[in-house]
C-alpha cells in the first residue's frame, strides 16, 4: 500500500431506534438503547473530524436517522464544512415540515427503502403495515425538492415480486433504484435458511433486472447488487479494508465498515477516547488488514487478491469464527463448503410456506435480540 489512505464517506449511525422490525437487518444482533447513544456536540466533533481527514459525503443512517430531534444540527454542520449529506431511512416518521427544516439545513439527498410493493410485504418482513406511510414519505421527498432514490432489499419472499416492486418505485417518482440482494449480516444471518432464493429465483430476477433496466433507459437508475453465495468469487472488502470509507456507531465506537461489529474478537476503538484521525490511521483495528500482507493462502498467491482483498473479513469471521481467512463465497477458500452448505439447507426450506407460516419461523429484529413477530 502507498500511503495512507484518505476516507471519502462516513456512515453516521446515530441510533439503533427503529419503527421497523427487519429480518435482514444488518445492525448487530446487540442493539444499543438511546442512552448509549453519542451527543449531540459528540456527533459535531466526529463531523469536524471526518472532513479534517478528507471525508467528503456523510450518510445518517440508523436505525431510523428521524427519531435524533437534533439531525438538522448535523445536517447544518456538514453543510458548513462543505459535505454532501444523504438521509437513508425508511420514511416512517418524515412530514412535510421535518423535510422542509432539512432541506433548510442542507439536506442533499435522501434514500427510502421499502420491502416490497405492497402492505403485505411490509407486514411481513418488517412487522409494519405502514407501506402507505412509505408512500406518503416518497411525495414527501419529491416535493422538499429533495432526489429520491429507493432501495429494496431482496430475498426469496419478494424475488418473484420485482417487476411489481419496480412499478412502485416508478409511480413513486423515485430516480434510482438500489435492488439489493441480501447480504448475511446480523440479523439476516439468522433468517439466513428462510430469506436465501434459490438459483432459479436468481436467474429469473436477473432477466427481469436486465429487461427493466433497458426499459427504463435515464427514466430511472437500475443498480443490481451481487447475491455473492451464487458467485464463484467474493465480493471487494469496500475497496479494501479501512481504504475508502468509515462507520461510526451510535455509542461512537468506529468500525472500517457498516457490519464490523460482526468481529467480537478485534477491539474498535471510540470517538469518547480518540480523535477519528487517529483511529483511521493508528488503531490496530484499522490497520489489521489493510493492503495484502496480511494475507496466507490461498489469497496471497491469488492474482485476485488486489482485485477482492480476500473477500469481506466480516464474512469470513461470521462463518468462521476467523476474519483472517479467505471469505468462505471464494470458491478456492477451505471453507467453501460452509457456503454450500447453507445453500442446500435452503433449497431444503419449505418455499411453499404460506406468509403465517413463514412469519412463526423468522426472528425480527427487536431490541433484546430474541422476540419474534406477532
Amino acid at each position: 500500500m502507498n500511503g495512507m489512505p484518505h476516507p471519502y464517506a462516513l456512515l453516521a449511525e446515530v441510533t439503533h431506534q427503529c419503527p421497523l422490525h427487519c429480518v435482514y437487518c444488518s445492525n448487530p444482533l446487540a442493539l444499543l438503547g438511546r442512552q448509549d447513544e453519542l451527543a449531540t456536540e459528540d456527533w459535531l466533533r466526529v463531523i469536524r473530524d471526518a472532513a479534517g481527514l478528507g471525508v467528503v459525503q456523510v450518510h445518517f443512517s440508523g436505525g431510523e436517522p428521524l427519531v435524533r430531534g437534533d439531525l438538522e444540527t448535523l445536517v447544518a454542520e456538514c453543510r458548513r464544512l462543505g459535505l454532501y449529506t444523504n438521509l437513508i431511512t425508511s420514511g416512517l416518521g418524515l412530514t412535510e415540515s421535518r423535510a422542509r427544516s432539512l432541506v433548510s439545513a442542507g439536506l442533499n439527498s435522501a434514500q427510502l427503502s421499502i420491502q416490497g410493493d405492497a402492505a403485505e410485504s411490509t407486514n411481513l418482513v418488517a412487522a409494519s403495515k405502514r407501506f402507505d406511510k412509505k408512500e406518503q414519505a416518497a411525495r414527501i421527498i419529491r416535493e422538499a425538492g429533495l432526489p429520491l432514490n429507493m432501495n429494496v432489499v431482496l430475498h426469496r419472499m419478494n424475488l418473484p415480486r420485482l417487476d411489481a416492486i419496480i412499478d412502485v418505485c416508478v409511480a413513486w417518482g423515485a430516480e434510482r433504484l438500489e435492488l439489493a440482494n441480501t447480504q448475511y449480516y446480523g440479523w439476516a444471518l439468522r433468517n439466513r435458511d428462510l430469506l436465501l432464493p434459490t438459483k432459479a429465483q436468481l436467474e429469473e430476477a436477473v432477466g427481469v433486472y436486465k429487461r427493466r433496466k433497458a426499459e427504463l433507459g435515464e427514466r430511472m437508475e437500475l443498480l443490481w447488487i451481487l447475491p455473492d453465495y451464487y458467485e464463484p468469487y467474493p465480493k471487494p472488502c469496500m475497496g479494501g479494508w479501512a481504504q475508502t470509507a468509515l462507520t461510526v456507531a451510535p455509542d461512537g465506537t468506529v468500525y472500517p465498515c457498516p457490519v464490523a461489529a460482526e468481529i467480537t474478537t478485534m477491539n474498535f476503538s471510540s470517538v469518547r477516547d480518540h480523535d477519528l484521525a487517529w483511529i483511521w490511521s493508528k488503531s490496530d483495528a484499522f490497520e489489521a488488514f489493510r493492503g495484502t500482507e496480511w494475507m496466507a493462502d490461498p489469497c496471497r498467491s491469488c492474482p485476485r487478491k488486489e482485485m477482492d482483498f480476500g473477500g469481506c473479513r466480516c464474512q469470513a469471521f461470521a462463518l468462521t469464527g476467523d476474519p483472517a481467512r479467505t471469505d468462505p463465497v471464494c470458491m478456492h477458500s477451505p471453507d467453501h463448503h460452509l457456503v454450500q452448505d447453507a445453500l442446500v439447507r435452503a433449497h431444503q426450506a419449505d418455499v411453499a410456506a404460506d406468509g403465517e407460516t413463514i412469519r412463526e419461523e423468522l426472528v425480527y429484529r427487536r431490541p433484546h435480540g430474541s422476540a419474534r413477530g406477532n
